[in-house]
């Protein structure tokens, strides 16, 4: 049976901080949250908190500056993982060890790991596919849905990029599945897929009204931001709605570095949505109930 978090979501009120971002520290609010779960909800966390981790991972092995302190290792635990991979989860580590054998020549052409692994693509399309895999078989329901979802708006992101510079949209999308063939093979505005993603219009125009990158990005956050809350809409006091508030939270991080008003005013969208007295009632009683 899933635990209930009455104490603990009840408590996440607490993290206004004025409706402002200011002193505003992700990455503490997440520890608190992970010190309050079971055992298997941390886990359910900690495989969410995986893309920081990749993102970070790219990152270091590319040489770029970029690093989020939101994923579960730090800036030298995943460098130690390049060089002799022991802690990621084992989908990730066979990638990360193919990569690194394939630069030193050291992989013969029956490996049984080129089956498995689509080395024609970069490190970063690789690393990610297997990280979609990995969240595909969790427990979780929400860490399910949110990484499909996120990897849908991610490839047709991407699918749209690559149709505005004429690039091969087969190069840049990760993973397979019906979206990324309805992808790679149809020439619709929307792909065809208007009728399943109630988003893309939204993001098709997010991509071509104007070339404000930082407004794009806002934009597109947005989308993501919806289908957190969505993905948890009948969820109260469960790790499904913990982690929507986790997901929301990164993005209002992400925004606070970015654009400080943007960051204020996601910031306080997600102060709001923690208010909604009505709905906890209302959850209150159906649990009591049951």
């Amino acid at each position: 049976m899933a635990t209930n978090y009455y104490c603990l979501v009840a408590g996440l009120k607490e993290y206004t901080l004025d409706g402002d971002v200011k002193g505003f520290d992700a990455r503490v609010v997440i520890d608190e949250i992970a010190d309050e779960l079971s055992k298997a909800d941390r886990k359910a966390l900690g495989a969410h908190l995986l893309f920081w981790d990749v993102c970070n991972l790219v990152n270091l092995r590319s040489g770029r500056e970029g690093f989020s302190t939101l994923g579960n290792l730090s800036r030298e635990e995943l460098q130690a993982e390049l060089e002799a991979p022991m802690v990621m989860p084992a989908e990730l580590r066979e990638v990360i060890s193919l990569y690194a054998e394939m630069e030193g020549g050291e992989v013969d052409a029956d490996d049984e790991r080129l089956q498995r692994i689509d080395t024609s693509k970069s490190f970063e399309a690789a690393i990610f596919a297997a990280y979609y895999r990995y969240c595909a078989q969790s427990r979780c329901r929400f860490v399910r849905e949110w990484a499909e979802a996120d990897r849908n708006l991610r490839n047709i992101t991407a699918a749209l990029t690559a149709r505005q510079r004429g690039l091969n949209i087969a190069d840049v999308v990760v993973g397979g599945g019906d979206v990324v063939a309805q992808l790679s093979r149809s020439s619709a505005a929307d792909f065809g897929l208007k009728g399943e993603l109630t988003y893309v219009d939204n993001l098709i125009a997010a991509l071509g009204d104007n070339q404000d990158l930082l407004d794009k990005e806002h934009r597109i956050d947005l989308i993501r931001w919806n289908m957190a809350e969505e993905l948890a809409t009948f969820d109260y006091f469960n790790i499904n709605f913990l982690l929507s508030y986790v997901a929301r939270l990164g993005l209002v991080h992400r925004w606070a570095m970015l654009d400080a008003e943007r960051g204020k005013e996601m910031f306080r969208k997600l102060v709001g949505s923690l208010g909604a007295k009505e709905q906890i009632a209302e959850a209150e009683r159906r649990y009591a109930a049951e």
